[in-house]
């Protein structure tokens, strides 16, 4: 049992002051109050809600930073050629070696303000694209990752089945694929019993993307799978994808989800970069939600999504790190909105009709879509009977000490750094203090003995 006082708690309805919050042995929240005799873990710290990092490939952090070197030759550089290099690494990983990279990579997250993470899983096999006598292996190792650092996870093991529109995979997808529904079935199985050995850990459904299965089966999973859990799949990230998508089926991607699928908020479209107005609002209408990636997708030159347009039909939106080559929560909200800003020549693309606070209604979407994106329908910021997962923005840091409470959201968003968080509660536990996490030295150790051996870098 511990109760942490806050010099302010962002609620729904607005800072909460001098608030106190007591929690469990599990990290569950038993009490909120702005009173309390007891003792208390005072700290000068505004406390927001945990962000949700809903979009996840661990592997690729260790190429974050990698491909900035490019030929001078006419060879195109691009996100197709980004992926042959990626192959490459997907290719020469362990288990060990995955497990060494996401515990450094889900720390960081920590550090940074994610305080759950949905893995997009697809290196499944062994080197020779084998399964592993666990088929969960690889996913295992996530989730212990998670587990050690304290972190959440969804572990969304993803079918993977062609290696293009109507073409069978490739040399350097060998590790992904499930070559039918029923192998597929079969890893989801595996990868809940991995996620039962950690109390913060839970499965959602992943269809690679539109190209990587076949669309009857796209269609199978999606209505005769299980309902019970997000369903995540990439789409429109390509302006290749669309083109193709066009000649193999008549329709742009969306616009064959959209017309196939019965879509719901279960529904996680990850980039959806290129969409018509049309499949905008129709995809909005559905209540399905996006995942934007924009530092992974500024990054490959993926494109900007028209989520000005999205959100003034009320579409529902989260943010996620992607290849990771980026990992401040509030960095991504900015790229985001910055985008539409440069796109439109306006500055209110985070507005509803209610409120004008910017920072504040980034924080909002981003949260509870990205919790839906995590399996977790729930809206309010801190509720008993909940886990404590919190951001803790350092009151003494003079920018924020100076701002009225009116204007801290936007300035959180907007106006801070890493250096500004003085640390993150997760499931409870203060695990980044003081701006690093209680296994950073350890942990760093793992992954550059990883690093290392594999080379790459």
């Amino acid at each position: 049992m511990e109760t942490y006082q806050f010099k302010g708690l962002l609620t729904n309805e607005g800072w909460l002051d001098d608030a106190f919050i007591t929690v469990n042995d599990k990290g569950i929240i038993t009490a909120i109050s702005q009173q309390f005799t007891g003792k208390a873990n005072k700290l000068n710290v505004y406390a927001i809600p945990g962000f949700q990092n809903a979009h996840s490939h661990a592997f690729q952090y260790a190429m974050a930073g990698l491909a900035e070197i490019h030929s001078t030759d006419r060879t195109p550089d691009d996100f197709w050629s980004w992926r042959e290099a990626m192959y490459q690494l997907a290719l020469s990983i362990s288990p060990d070696h995955l497990q060494a990279i996401a515990q450094q990579l889900y720390s960081e997250m920590l550090r940074h303000g994610y305080t759950n993470v949905a893995e997009f899983h697809y290196v499944h096999h062994d080197k020779d694209g084998k399964p592993y006598a666990n088929i969960s292996e690889m996913g295992e190792r996530l989730v212990a990752a998670a587990s050690t650092v304290g972190i959440g996870i969804t572990l969304v093991p993803i079918f993977y089945q062609k290696g293009g529109f109507g073409k069978n995979p490739t040399e350097g997808q060998k590790r992904f694929i499930s070559a039918t529904i029923e192998d597929y079935y079969t890893l989801l199985e595996a990868s809940e019993k991995s996620c039962s050995y950690y109390s913060h850990a839970n499965v959602g459904i992943g269809i690679h993307s539109m190209r990587g299965v076949e669309p009857t089966d796209i269609v199978k999973v999606a209505e005769q799978g299980r309902q019970d859990v997000p369903f995540h799949i990439h789409i429109a990230e390509q302006l290749k994808e669309i083109e193709d998508c066009l000649d193999y089926l008549g329709k742009r991607p969306v616009e064959w989800l959209l017309d196939t699928v019965n879509l719901n908020d279960r529904f996680h479209l990850v980039h959806a970069t290129h969409l018509t107005k049309q499949e905008t609002q129709l995809l909005a209408d559905s209540r399905a939600n996006v995942v934007l990636c924009p530092s992974t997708e500024g990054n490959l030159g993926d494109g900007i999504f028209p989520l000005r347009d999205f959100i003034s039909m009320n579409g529902a939106w989260s943010i996620g790190t992607d290849s990771h080559i980026g990992l401040n929560p509030f960095e991504e909200l900015r790229i985001l909105d910055y985008g539409q800003r440069l796109t439109s020549h306006k500055r209110n693309t985070y507005y509803t009709q209610e409120e004008g606070d910017a920072g504040k209604f980034a924080i909002n979407q981003s949260l509870i879509a990205g919790r839906k994106a995590m399996g977790n329908n729930e809206s309010i910021y801190f509720k008993i009977g909940e886990p404590l997962d919190a951001v803790l923005m350092d009151a003494s840091s003079a920018l924020i000490q100076t701002s009225k409470e009116a204007n801290l959201a936007s300035t959180f968003v907007y106006s801070t750094d890493v250096s500004m968080q003085y640390g993150t509660i997760s499931k409870g536990k203060l695990v980044v203090k003081e701006g690093k996490h209680f296994l950073a030295n350890s942990t760093s150790a793992k992954f550059v003995k990883a690093i290392t051996q594999l080379g790459n870098r």
